[in-house]
């Protein structure tokens, strides 16, 4: 009895000292997680950016003085390289980092809130194109490779709610809060579970691997797979409601999807054309076409019913979000590599290889706001946020 005691002794301390604890349900897979400060509504620090640099940094630039105000970095990321996108919320910034670490920070000061870590490997990439999903006091977030498990922490104190193990390795897809339901995709597999409890409620195996972000339009959701083609869900059963199939030789959505007044938009690459797409969201008509011949559209977004974005060969677009019809474009000599940011009327931040631009739109200059003292060549994205309430 005495063997035992000392035994679990050992083992409350090990868990105590180092903050980890086994995750729930059917996962297999270790997490961390160590308070620092209480969480609590930062004011934001207007006047300057945040930006996730493409080495993994993450760094507070005041645009009025031009200077840098703190840093964060991982623990220990076994390469230099950003691949996802933070969260802001109440001043708070939720960034996750490649080796699994997911951190809590005042946007004023730089300083920690909570720092929380998924899975326990120093040598691969966990997480990928993930951007923080917050809803209810929680933060959803997937994880890829051996791992492959989505989490809900509370962002509190980033504690774990609830976690269930995936069934493919491939989970570089952000999740979609709906309906006090949660959908992500792992391999062809697409699943909604209860927010709230972590139950999985259904789980749908499609022919293809599943690489679309879902969306929604408020009413049903909607997902790509790696290939070709659209499909409408029905929230509750994942029923398929109708498919689109994309112009041949075109693939690969990702992310370059969103819905707006019962409307779907999405960009497909191809080897020589890449084309914009409207659908009716209800009946998955077509409404409308834009096509980019001999380039690929690498980024959209919606800003003020109009639809930005730009591409390969660093053609910043500008189309009216009802016809497709092109209400600006600027060829650009500096090729994007980040999401775009409008800070206000007259101009629009995205982050290059070499800098930070701001693009004026009359007269079409790129003035270089934050310049890099190095540049590299194998960059794979990075991302800015403009602190605004």
């Amino acid at each position: 009895m005495k063997k035992k005691l000392i035994l679990l002794l050992f083992a409350f301390t090990v868990i105590n000292t180092f903050g980890q604890v086994p995750a729930t349900a059917n996962t297999g897979s270790l997490f961390s997680n160590k308070v620092v400060h209480p969480v609590a509504k930062v004011p934001l620090d207007e006047a300057s950016i945040l930006i996730y640099d493409y080495d993994g940094s993450l760094f507070s630039f005041d645009l009025e003085s031009e200077q840098i105000g703190w840093t964060v970095k991982a623990t220990d990321a076994h390469t230099e390289m950003c691949a996802n996108q933070l969260t802001l919320q109440d001043g708070v910034v939720y960034v996750p980092f490649i080796n699994g670490e997911i951190f809590a920070i005042d946007n004023m000061t730089g300083d920690v809130f909570w720092k929380s870590r998924l899975g326990n490997t120093t040598d691969q990439i966990v997480l990928k194109d993930q951007t923080p999903v917050i809803n209810n006091g929680k933060l959803y977030i997937t994880s890829q490779g051996q791992n492959s498990t989505i989490y809900a922490l509370n962002i509190k104190d980033g504690s774990l709610a609830w976690s269930h193990k995936l069934d493919d390795a491939s989970n570089a897809v952000s999740v979609l809060f709906f309906n006090n339901k949660v959908f992500t995709q792992s391999g062809s597999n697409l699943y909604s579970f209860d927010a709230g409890t972590g139950k999985l409620l259904n789980q749908k195996t499609f022919e293809e691997a599943i690489s679309g972000k879902p969306v929604t339009d408020d009413e049903n959701i909607f997902i790509a797979n790696e290939k070709d083609v659209v499909y409408a869900l029905s929230p509750d059963k994942l029923d398929v409601l109708w498919q689109f199939k994309i112009e041949e030789n075109q693939h690969n959505i990702k992310d370059r999807i969103f819905s707006k007044n019962k409307k779907v938009y999405f960009a497909a690459q191809g080897e020589t054309v890449s084309s914009l797409y409207a659908v009716d969201s209800k009946t998955g008509t077509q409404l409308w076409k834009t096509d980019f011949k001999n380039d690929n559209v690498q980024y959209i977004t919606e800003k003020d019913d109009n639809l930005w974005g730009y591409t390969r060969k660093g053609k910043l677009f500008q189309l009216d979000i009802d016809n497709g019809e092109t209400a600006f474009e600027a060829k650009l000599t500096t090729n994007p590599i980040s999401n775009l940011e409008f800070p206000d009327d007259d101009s629009l931040f995205y982050y290059s290889d070499a800098a930070l631009i701001q693009f004026e739109y009359k007269t079409k200059d790129e003035n270089e706001v934050y310049l890099r003292t190095s540049i590299k060549d194998d960059v794979y994205n990075a991302y800015i946020k403009v602190l605004r309430p």
